[in-house]
């Protein structure tokens, strides 16, 4: 059961065994922030989408009090972004990174098996200093210039990944825009709370959502 006025935070929990081969992260969520980012965007942020079909999927969405038999509204619904509303590391910065090393004309593609492990390092550029000091560093990356080589390369990326946002070419996982219509429809209040980019997840709620 659900406390009166209670939220419902959406988290990914990814388990070795069960979603190979992204491999357990160690999460970030920090409830000051997702507090925060809730009284910060608006429900307005989330459109339905009239083409998705309108069975609920999670019915009423409603909190049982506990201490009585009454009904109480659910207050907020909390998503994440990366692995709750896309899966953005495998079809979103995966690729823009392999997109990014293939237009410096670096042989390099990370599958997802490869770039699964390496999310074990946080942060994109210390992923790819990882990933080069443990295969070798590409030619094209001098010793002398590696820190600022890395830096431009993962700026490349992210603008890179916003145009695959902007272009739709990540798509929503099932069901997100069907919950989303459910709890606009009973009037509870969503948010995203995330540690990735800022203007990202904005720009990828944004285009995806209306």
């Amino acid at each position: 059961q659900l406390h009166p006025h209670a939220i419902i935070i959406i988290h990914p929990i990814i388990h070795r065994e069960r979603a190979p081969p992204y491999p357990a992260r160690t999460t970030m969520t920090i409830a000051t922030v997702l507090l925060a980012a809730l009284l910060a965007i608006p429900t307005t942020a989330f459109a339905p989408n009239p083409t998705e079909a309108r069975r609920p999927i999670l019915g009423p969405l409603r909190a049982a009090d506990s201490d009585s038999n009454s009904n109480s509204p659910l207050d907020a619904i909390l998503f994440d972004c990366d692995g709750v509303l896309a899966d953005t590391e495998r079809d979103g910065h995966r690729l823009a990174f392999n997109m990014a090393f293939e237009e410096n004309g670096i042989e390099e593609e990370w599958s997802e098996e490869r770039y699964g492990t390496l999310l074990e390092v946080g942060g994109g550029k210390e992923r790819m200093t990882a990933h080069w000091n443990e295969v070798g560093w590409p030619a094209q990356i001098p010793e002398s210039d590696r820190a600022s080589k890395v830096l431009d390369l993962h700026l490349q990326k992210t603008d890179i990944f916003m145009q695959l946002i902007d272009d739709g070419k990540i798509p929503l996982r099932p069901g997100i825009l069907r919950l989303v219509d459910d709890a606009i429809a009973s009037n509870i209040r969503l948010a995203v709370c995330s540690t990735s980019n800022e203007k990202a997840v904005s720009n990828l709620v944004s285009t995806l959502m209306g």
